[in-house]
């Protein structure tokens, strides 16, 4: 039988946590622990007061996070959720019956018909726009299959021999964009539902707009040098 594990992965997210723990479908999977980056907040201890694992990441960043939760976890699937009040947890179920289908990767996607970005009553969208152009030359490049419409959002499900066959090594969330140009380059059957993209409750985001944009433009630039070679 396949076994899922949800991984909640947290940095100080206690008011998200708290708003939405008692929305998150646990008994949709078939293990959940938490990586955590470093919470001083309350997050750690809200978690263990219910019983949730928590794992401590040593070095911090969204990248190393992904690559811990592949190590510690049970599951033939994985699905990342971040409790910050941007990713549904209603979209969990979702997620996973699309690997059930037969797809190696489920992407919520903020950009498909039905779907809502933060950024969407914004005169100047600038994420969403920068967004979309990282996505459209991505797709230009490398995918031969159906057009994906967000390849950054961070809120997917994947199959872990899919994971471990893309050798995602980059830093932060950059981390996301470079799954999702591997996927394409191996040919892996990609997926995408839409979501509704709520606001952030509490704290600030740690993607920083410029220097994640270089950041992704550097991964970007690296990716096309070196090919299938990873």
């Amino acid at each position: 039988m396949t076994k899922s594990s949800l991984v909640i992965l947290t940095l100080n997210e206690i008011e998200g946590i708290s708003a939405l723990f008692d929305k998150i479908p646990f008994n949709e999977v078939d293990e959940s622990f938490v990586v955590d980056g470093g919470s001083t907040d309350g997050t750690v201890e809200f978690f263990h007061e219910r019983g949730v694992r928590v794992v401590s990441q040593k070095s911090r960043g969204r990248g190393e996070a992904f690559r811990i939760a592949e190590r510690e976890s049970s599951g033939d699937y994985l699905i990342f959720f971040s409790p910050d009040g941007n990713e549904d947890p209603g979209d969990i179920p979702g997620l996973l019956k699309l690997l059930d289908e037969g797809y190696d990767m489920a992407i919520a996607s903020r950009f498909l018909p039905l779907a809502r970005n933060e950024e969407d009553d914004l005169r100047f969208p600038w994420r969403a726009w920068a967004n979309r152009a990282f996505t459209f030359a991505a797709n230009t490049i490398w995918n031969k299959n159906k057009y994906i419409t967000d390849t950054i959002n961070g809120y997917r499900a994947i199959k872990k021999e899919a994971f471990r066959r893309l050798k995602a090594d980059a830093p932060g969330f950059a981390i996301e964009f470079q799954m999702s140009i591997r996927a394409m380059k191996l040919g892996l059957k990609i997926a995408e539902t839409p979501t509704i993209e709520g606001r952030r409750i509490g704290g600030e985001s740690t993607a920083e707009s410029i220097p994640t944009g270089l950041l992704f433009l550097r991964f970007f630039f690296r990716e096309i040098k070196i090919g299938g070679n990873f």
